[in-house]
């Protein structure tokens, strides 16, 4: 399947890749605030990155309807990327210009980012083919083009560098069985889906040499909230010593909060996880900086 960008303007709107539909591929045009507002709560458009390019847009959205974009920013709380977006939108003369550079610069950095991570990887593990872990989606669909985490893999795959990559397959929603297994089949990367509880296994086993994953908000001491399951690779990696790498980008870094635990935590309708019983449906956990190997984004390596 060839893939499109993840959201591109086109004549006064908003088109995004139906992320709800993979791996079927469907578009769909945003043209108002309340169109946005919806398609970012029911994860039409997810993933940090890409949320923050769509909020720099949904500041023309509610420009055009005379709309506070505050709405936009607060649609979900996590991922900081959203609010930047829109802040950066909402501080420029044209905000719409402002939204188009948001954009370009998306892309130019997940391409850092790939490198960098790349780059890293090679230090951490030598430059044998890797077999690497991820979770969730931080790939293309997360972000305009190339992606943060898939982004690593794909720098290193261009360089015949990517023996396989575990792909969990991210309860509850199967970010990384619906999406990130269509955009490694697209790429040409061997890879297998396993579901989430087998993750930590996977790696006590040995079968991975390292995990690579995305955020959606790096605390200033390094602190890192991702989706739900993050967490226990952390600890899986930790206990197997190898490598555990966040890739995102700079944006991502919230240098106003101190720590995770001033990050708010997404609490999604639990009915996604199972119906006619009482659930739990945090989308996001925090990992410790101390599980952390190292964070790369599009300017520094960070080793908190």
């Amino acid at each position: 399947m060839d893939l499109p960008p993840t959201l591109e303007w086109r004549d006064g709107r908003l088109v995004l890749v139906d992320q709800t539909r993979l791996p079927e591929l469907h578009l769909v045009a945003i043209g108002t605030v309340d169109e946005l507002v919806d398609a970012i709560r029911r994860l039409v458009v997810r993933g940090a990155p890409a949320l923050g390019v769509a909020g720099a847009y949904g500041v023309v959205l509610a420009a055009r309807e005379g709309r506070d974009p505050e709405v936009v920013a607060a649609a979900r709380p996590t991922a900081v990327n959203l609010r930047r977006g829109v802040e950066r939108a909402l501080a420029a003369a044209d905000p719409l210009a402002a939204a188009h550079a948001f954009r370009a610069e998306d892309i130019e950095g997940c391409q850092a980012i790939g490198a960098r991570g790349a780059a890293l990887l090679t230090e951490l593990c030598g430059d044998r083919p890797l077999r690497l872990h991820t979770h969730c989606n931080a790939g293309a669909l997360a972000c305009v083009e190339w992606g943060t985490a898939l982004g690593v893999v794909r720098s290193l795959h261009t360089q015949g560098r990517v023996e396989l990559v575990v792909a969990d397959e991210t309860r509850p929603l199967l970010q990384g069985a619906r999406i990130t297994a269509v955009e490694l089949a697209a790429i040409g990367v061997e890879h297998r889906v396993i579901v989430d509880g087998a993750a930590a296994s996977v790696i006590a086993r040995g079968l991975v040499d390292a995990v690579v994953v995305g955020a959606d908000r790096i605390a200033a001491n390094g602190d890192v909230a991702n989706k739900i399951g993050t967490y226990p690779l952390a600890l899986a990696a930790a206990r197997a010593g190898i490598p555990f790498v966040v890739a995102a980008p700079e944006t991502t870094v919230d240098a106003d909060t101190a720590s995770g635990a001033e990050i708010e935590i997404e609490e999604r309708d639990p009915a996604e996880v199972v119906a006619g019983a009482p659930a739990w449906n945090p989308a996001f956990d925090v990992t410790p900086a101390d599980l952390v190997t190292a964070i790369v984004t599009d300017t520094r390596t960070w080793r908190p």
